[in-house]
């Protein structure tokens, strides 16, 4: 009995052994096939599909039977940027990137994530969306290597820290997109610099604000004041539908970009907010600027040297200072702008209406201008050139000037309230080609006549008032203007 005992052990043994042999092999079998059990779970991964809760941070739900694990989130996670990464497509919200959209907490890292995640991958949209308000410090979407044709999609709302320890010794600009071929920003959206406390000032120190950097701070914000966007070095520009409010300095500026459009844009700040200009261009060829309006403090649109091929229409002014061209020349500069059209805007309870200024002492050339269809309603000064500008200080009279020829002023229409034409030229430079077509201004109350010094030009129409100030012909001696 004992013999046969040992024997049917041996035998169950061999049989065991012989049953895990075949398993192993089976298994692997159908691992070859794709059929690993290991994934073979009723109800998990393979059986549903994640969505994210943009609620939330960085939750996710399922929906089918089963549930999803917090490393199935970050696996998935992973997979989706990295393919990214790759060169793949594609949508990234901000949100899905660790923003809170709550208006207290600091996104900034966030977006940022959500750009270099975009910056990678083609036709991508970095998405802002609606309903929620982002705290954003300073912040820079930069190339050259970003793929082309990215959209900012800009439907919520983006606000700026007013606390000082955010802004440091004082920087150029708060939100800015450099050195990209093809960037759209568009949307529903509101960029809003929250500028008031700038504007006073005043301490802004908070008490509550547990970033604040006590030891650096004085409990002010720099004397160095931001533009709220913009953009550089950069070509085939958009910015579409978006509201740009309180800013700091200016509101929007262009600086070395090429192609650029602008439709649709809401600009809002009070009358008395200082050098809060609405669109500042500089050195930026081929602008288009249309459908849009601009209330602000300063220059509505502000065209300074290295612009041409400007064409504005359809803007409505005000508050603010009007659309100028300049101040061009300051501290003895080069400045040359040429080939900008004006025309089909309104402008009302404005300082200026359309405006060239340039300091003494400069040189360059302003010429081929045209300003058009344009209608003021109380405007303190309607047309004017002044090349004598000085915004304070100590100015003195310079022996050169930046030359301006072949300015055209066309159907003008509307009451000022102080001057009706101003043209003040340079009396070693005089101002050749001006045109009057087609003026008729209306003055309230008690109002000055026409001034016109070293203005040379033609009368194309009888204008209302009579401006009988501007010179016919060209001058005799005039002195020689840089080419540009």
């Amino acid at each position: 009995m004992e013999m046969g005992g040992k024997n049917l052990k041996c035998l169950a043994t061999i049989a065991f052994i012989c049953a895990f042999v075949w398993s192993f092999s089976l298994q692997n079998c159908q691992a070859r096939e794709g059929k690993h059990w290991a994934h073979r779970k009723t109800g998990g991964y393979r059986h549903g599909r994640i969505h994210r809760d943009r609620g939330g941070s960085g939750s996710s739900r399922l929906t089918g039977s089963g549930h999803v694990g917090s490393e199935d989130v970050v696996g998935a996670s992973l997979a989706s940027k990295g393919d990214a990464s790759k060169g793949g497509s594609g949508n990234f919200n901000v949100l899905d990137f660790g923003a809170k959209g709550d208006g207290r907490a600091d996104d900034t890292k966030a977006f940022q994530a959500a750009w270099e995640s975009a910056c990678s991958a083609e036709k991508s949209t970095v998405e802002v969306p609606s309903g929620s308000e982002f705290l954003v410090g300073p912040i820079s979407f930069s190339g050259p290597n970003c793929k082309p044709n990215i959209v900012f999609q800009l439907d919520g709302k983006i606000i700026a820290p007013t606390s000082p320890s955010a802004w440091g010794s004082g920087l150029l600009q708060w939100i800015e997109f450099t050195k990209l071929k093809g960037i759209t920003v568009k949307g529903t959206g509101t960029i809003d610099g929250q500028g008031s406390v700038w504007w006073n000032d005043s301490p802004t120190y908070d008490p509550t604000d547990e970033n604040l950097d006590k030891e650096s701070s004085s409990g002010k914000l720099p004397s160095t004041k931001p533009t709220a966007l913009r953009f550089y070095g950069s070509d085939g520009v958009t910015v579409s539908g978006i509201t740009i409010q309180n800013s700091q300095q200016a509101h929007l500026k262009f600086d070395s970009c090429t192609s650029v459009q602008v439709s649709s844009l809401t600009i809002s700040s009070p009358g008395d907010s200082p050098n809060t200009d609405g669109i500042h261009l500089q050195n930026s060829q081929n602008v288009i600027i249309s459908n849009s309006n601009l209330a602000c403090g300063d220059d509505c649109i502000s065209i300074q040297t290295g612009s041409s091929a400007v064409y504005i229409h359809n803007v409505n002014c005000g508050p603010g200072h009007g659309i100028s061209i300049g101040g061009l020349g300051r501290d003895q500069t080069k400045a040359c702008v040429s080939n900008v059209t004006v025309r089909d805007v309104k402008l009302q309870n404005t300082m200026n209406g359309v405006r060239i200024k340039t300091w003494q002492g400069g040189s360059g050339l302003v010429q081929g201008i045209l300003f058009s269809n344009i209608q003021v309603s109380d405007v303190k000064t309607p047309i004017m050139i002044d090349q004598y500008y000085c915004d304070g200080g100590s100015c003195h009279n310079g022996s050169s000037a930046v030359a301006i020829s072949g300015v055209n002023y066309v159907n003008i229409r509307g009451t000022y309230t102080s001057t009706p034409v101003h043209l003040a030229c340079s009396d070693s430079l005089p101002c050749t080609g001006v045109t009057l077509d087609t003026i008729q201004l209306e003055g309230s109350g008690h109002s000055n006549e026409p001034f016109c010094w070293k203005a040379y030009g033609e009368l194309k129409t009888s204008t209302v008032p009579a401006i009988d100030c501007l010179q016919s012909g060209n001058p005799g001696k005039a002195q020689a203007h840089d080419s540009c």
